[in-house]
């Protein structure tokens, strides 16, 4: 992708955002260790899947209850896909238009190819100011570049305003879940993250009579963080999205922090993934009722801010855009992978997903954990570097069903799944040979009706518990992580025979 980019030295000189993929060591999209560890040690932790499984089941029941509400849901999803794929196909016009239109409003456009380039450019515009710390709206991307630890390198401190993104920043934690970052930690937890490190953060301590009650932690919170909103002079968002025709962008937010972050300091930083532009503010409409129904169960955001460029004495005095790549291109090479980049981050897939719910976000290794992480962070960081994930999941399709933008994420996954084993170099011998013998079953009507007859001897296996739990070797390795079902006693070829040849209706 070729996009124009004004600079000191000369307007028209041009940046060029190739096709690689994010680099290592730096941000938060590989895990130290492959998805089916971390998840074995996950599932071993019962107060985790206890938090995770309340939470998610909440805000299940919520969302349910206002997309109901709705008779052209399903339209509304079709069109959100439509403009998403309609921005995908002319990415570089409209990144085009919207870098005209901040830049015509007073805003400065960076462009970054990757987490390194992003940081570098963050980190000089918070120097460029003298600030030595900065306040945060809640971001995936800054999360994704590791853009907290590049400024703490450079001795500035950065200091999440969210409460889920503060909880996990004083906790000394990692986000869990894309919309509640804190979802694996209960009220107990967070009260004595509270007691035991506001103080120490240098912010206002907690008090020592506070209660684990959801209105005093939130008021905890409230003192912790409001003088450094006064004090601040840089603040640091991302972006749900921005609009080309004008050049705004907009967050949307449940607590009112981020509102503090984007009128408040006199410096404003946005880091936005290039695929978060809508064309127009019709198309916003669009995704303005898809993301709080889908995200929180709520009919509308309570804080939605849009801000375009900068207006004299009114919020902050200087706005730079940085719009980051890591990725992303090499995501929208590939015609099968690419609708990932639909996805508006609103966790209706982490909330639905089985596996999800029982090994929590950290077991991914990622900072998009759950459906939509497992098909994302491969391709952004190259199938190579995240090879289990696309694994992570029984393909039960309510991820699918749940996603607001329709982003088929099981085909996606299937998809992935045989770019890991084509760049492997091999296929399982094993698995080769199972493969084979299949088709050769298969190919006869009479081979397969009598594999289907043998089959039932898979019935003694799981007499007394009513389920296959263990087979044996090489077959082992299916069972160590899933139960089968018995196989029928009679097929429904047999039935079929009986009920037609024998007259049984």
């Amino acid at each position: 992708m070729k996009t124009p980019t004004p600079t000191p030295a000369s307007a028209s000189a041009l940046t060029f955002l190739g096709m690689p993929t994010a680099p290592r060591g730096v941000g938060a999209l590989r895990g130290d260790e492959p998805f089916p560890q971390a998840a074995r040690r996950a599932l071993a932790d019962t107060q985790l899947r206890r938090n995770i499984a309340n939470a998610t089941g909440t805000i299940r029941r919520k969302r349910a209850a206002v997309v109901g509400e709705l008779d052209d849901w399903a339209e509304l999803r079709a069109a959100g896909a439509a403009v998403k794929d309609d921005v995908l196909a002319h990415l570089d016009q409209y990144l085009c238009q919207l870098e005209e239109q901040v830049t015509a409003r007073g805003g400065t456009v960076h462009w970054a190819r990757d987490a390194n380039e992003a940081n570098a450019i963050v980190t000089g515009l918070v120097r460029a100011t003298g600030a030595q710390e900065v306040v945060k709206v809640k971001s995936m991307a800054t999360q994704e570049i590791g853009l907290n630890e590049a400024l703490a390198e450079a001795g500035i401190s950065a200091w999440e305003t969210d409460l889920a993104e503060l909880i996990v920043q004083l906790g000394e934690d990692r986000p869990s879940h894309i919309l509640v970052p804190a979802i694996h930690r209960n009220r107990a937890e967070i009260r004595e993250i509270f007691l035991r490190r506001m103080g120490a953060a240098g912010g206002v301590p907690a008090s020592p009579d506070l209660t684990d009650s959801p209105a005093a932690l939130a008021e905890a919170a409230r003192g912790h963080l409001r003088e450094r909103f006064l004090r601040t002079r840089v603040a640091i968002s991302g972006a749900n999205f921005a609009v080309a025709e004008t050049g705004t962008l907009a967050v949307v937010e449940s607590e009112g922090n981020g509102r503090m972050c984007l009128t408040l300091p006199e410096t404003l930083i946005t880091v936005m993934g290039l695929e978060k532009i809508v064309p127009t503010w019709r198309d916003l409409e669009i995704f303005l009722q898809l993301l709080p129904r889908s995200s929180t169960g709520e009919r509308m955001n309570p804080y939605t801010s849009f801000w375009t460029g900068i207006t004299p004495g009114d919020g902050p005095r200087e706005f730079h855009l940085v719009l980051l790549d890591n990725g992303r291109t090499a995501t929208l090479a590939d015609p099968a992978g690419r609708a990932a980049l639909r996805c508006i981050r609103c966790s209706a897939c982490l909330n639905v997903c089985p596996v999800y719910e029982r090994t929590g976000g950290h077991a991914y290794g990622s900072i998009y954990p759950g459906p939509i992480g497992a098909v994302l962070s491969p391709q952004l960081t190259g199938v190579a570097d995240n090879p289990s994930l696309p694994y992570a999941s029984t393909l039960c399709g309510a991820c699918l069903e749940a996603c607001p933008v329709a982003i088929d994420i099981p085909s996606m996954l299937v998809h992935l799944r045989g770019r890991t084993v084509e760049q492997a170099g091999h296929e399982h011998p094993f698995e080769r040979g199972v493969m084979k013998t299949a088709a050769w079953m298969m190919a006869s009507p009479r081979r397969w009706s009598a594999a289907l007859r043998m089959a039932r001897l898979g019935r003694f296996l799981g007499r007394r518990r009513g389920r296959i739990t263990l087979l044996p070797p090489p077959l082992a390795a299916w069972t160590t992580s899933r139960d089968l079902p018995l196989p029928p006693a009679e097929t429904f070829r047999e039935r079929w025979a009986r009920r037609t040849e024998g007259g049984d209706r």
